[in-house]
């Protein structure tokens, strides 16, 4: 059974990614959870595991390519034998073989089920599969009716999900001899759509129609003579079922042109789009509605990408090279979506930051005792993972800060987990791991994984999965130096934590006496939107009395 591998979903608002590099061929046997391809992505860069296990029949992708999420990468035929096992002099044998009424070949595609009848066989074409989660379909249009002489590729139907409405290709060519839906009906993925009679078998081996799952069939001279010239056309995709009283300017299609059904490729032109440059996801790179719209989408966004935020013109940049010598390098993609992500975030939200300092004298003597201990269990004790703790507990206290906000439908989103994100600097760029249900791991769980974490974000070994989910933000520059800083609060989250270096200063203990107190500078950055100063200076001096009293978390 031959099973297509498709890019899965990458995360929130994440539609494609740059292949770096392609772990596999064609002709190779895979397992299941081995790698095929190196992708990188506006977040981190990461291998694709194959879901399947079998022998690798084609392969849709190159180093190089960007890639849309849900579109195939590989072909794999799927079998849990070993590579040794096949029986190849067996498939020899069979291209010899005539068919008749004794020798009843089987297709191998799930989608069709073959009979001999005479020189001709009846296929069975099946509803295929629609993307993960999709088992049923409503049928918008039936395009074909018995009697039909339909090419391959053509569409039979036209069904609509809750992502899109598409039309069914055939994969063969044939007469239609019988339609099992109707415009209406709720078809199930798998059913039986409609009945073909293919060409004469004594023309095609069983070999070829079980290899390539797409018999191709020539009709008889009698066929030939009773098709009509509109029959043709329409068989050949090349004039759309059109409306009463409207008028189709349909341009003839010329050899070679881009591979599209009719109803597509008068979206295009509807559109303004040039079909011919149109990227095709769909089998053998046919152009869907979906491909055309995404087209359209991305050329009119790259027109204006970069010109305006939030309705202020760009200013175009001088000649740098007229003041002496520069060079130029691209953005790596993380960079760019970083890049991209904070410009949004910084123009949409009305950012405020609030600024204090915890006395963490106490905490650090009792964090470098607690240290040792952990150390021994792999882990390594830091204020970040303390701040961790203590941060889920302030989002308790003021649930605020762990939500999200819906201008469109105004609406705050409050979410009842607690997802902290911890910011890690990479030669790559910025990446944001997110340590998931922290209320729920005690401290040295919180401090193994962050470690974990990190470790892989900087090995470009991070899973999609650890970007994804976070509630709120830590980001932690006191290994670096600095006092405050204002960090950009992490869309979709409405507040952000920012560490700054601590340092001994003189403080006021209230007897007439400075003491020499460890101090740590804290930045909190949060959307106004939702929160107001008042609440976020509350939730602000929350984490600083935690640190400097941790029993108060106990109460």
């Amino acid at each position: 059974m031959q099973t297509e591998l498709k890019l899965p979903e990458l995360g929130e608002n994440i539609e494609t990614a740059d292949v770096v590099n392609v772990l596999v061929k064609e002709g190779d046997y895979i397992k299941k959870d081995q790698s095929v391809i190196e992708i990188e992505t506006d977040k981190a860069t990461i291998e694709v595991p194959s879901t399947v296990e079998g022998k690798i029949t084609k392969l849709f992708v190159k180093a190089g390519d960007k890639v849309k999420v849900g579109s195939t990468i590989i072909i794999v035929e799927a079998t849990e034998a070993q590579p040794t096992e096949i029986k190849k002099p067996e498939v020899a044998e069979a291209k010899e073989e005539k068919v008749s009424e004794d020798s009843k070949p089987q297709a191998t595609e799930p989608a069709r089920k073959t009979v001999s009848v005479g020189k001709k066989e009846i296929v069975e074409f099946h509803l295929p599969d629609l993307g993960e989660n999709i088992t049923t379909a409503d049928v918008v249009n039936v395009l074909v009716k018995p009697g039909d002489y339909i090419e391959k590729d053509q569409g039979i139907i036209e069904i609509e999900t809750d992502k899109a409405t598409i039309e069914v290709p055939s994969s063969i060519s044939g007469k239609v001899v019988e339609v099992l839906v109707k415009t209406g009906d709720k078809a199930k993925v798998g059913q039986t759509i409609v009945k073909i009679e293919s060409g004469e078998m004594e023309e095609k081996s069983v070999t070829e129609v079980t290899e390539s799952q797409k018999p191709e069939t020539t009709p008889s001279p009698k066929q030939e003579e009773k098709r009509t010239e509109p029959l043709k056309q329409e068989a050949k995709g090349e004039l759309p079922k059109l409306q009463a009283m409207e008028v189709d300017e349909q341009p003839p299609i010329l050899k070679g042109a881009a591979p599209a059904a009719p109803s597509v490729r008068r979206l295009a032109r509807e559109i303004g789009v040039d079909i011919n440059k149109v990227p095709g996801t769909g089998p053998g790179g046919r152009i869907t509605m979906d491909d055309v719209k995404a087209y359209s989408k991305k050329f009119h966004e790259s027109r204006t990408e970069g010109s305006f935020i939030s309705g202020i013109k760009s200013e175009a940049l001088p000649d740098f090279s007229k003041f002496g010598d520069i060079k130029k390098v691209e953005m790596s993609n993380i960079r760019k979506k970083t890049a991209e992500h904070l410009s949004y975030a910084w123009a949409t939200i009305p950012h405020v930051t609030q600024f204090d300092k915890a006395d963490i004298t106490n905490l650090e003597k009792a964090r470098k005792e607690l240290s040792k201990n952990l150390e021994k269990s792999g882990a390594k004790l830091t204020v970040t993972a303390i701040l961790v703790n203590v941060i889920v507990e302030a989002l308790k206290k003021y649930p605020q800060f762990n939500s999200s906000i819906d201008m469109e439908k105004k609406e705050i989103i409050y979410k009842n987990y607690y997802n902290i994100g911890i910011a890690v600097d990479t030669e790559h760029g910025l990446i944001v791991p997110v340590i998931k249900d922290a209320d729920k791991k005690s401290l040295t769980q919180i401090s193994i994984e962050m470690n974990s974490l990190a470790e892989k974000a900087r090995a470009k070994k991070i899973g999609l999965d650890d970007l994804q989910g976070g509630c709120f933000t830590i980001t932690n520059l006191g290994g670096i130096g600095g006092t405050h800083f204002t960090p950009i609060v992490n869309l979709p989250e409405v507040a952000i934590l920012g560490v700054s270096r601590s340092s001994y200063e003189p403080v006021w203990n209230g007897y007439g006496v400075f003491e020499p107190r460890l101090m740590l500078p804290l930045s909190l950055s949060y959307d106004h939107r939702i929160i107001d100063g008042a609440d976020a200076i509350r939730f602000l001096r929350f984490v600083v009395e935690a640190l400097e009293q941790p029993l108060k978390l106990l109460l």
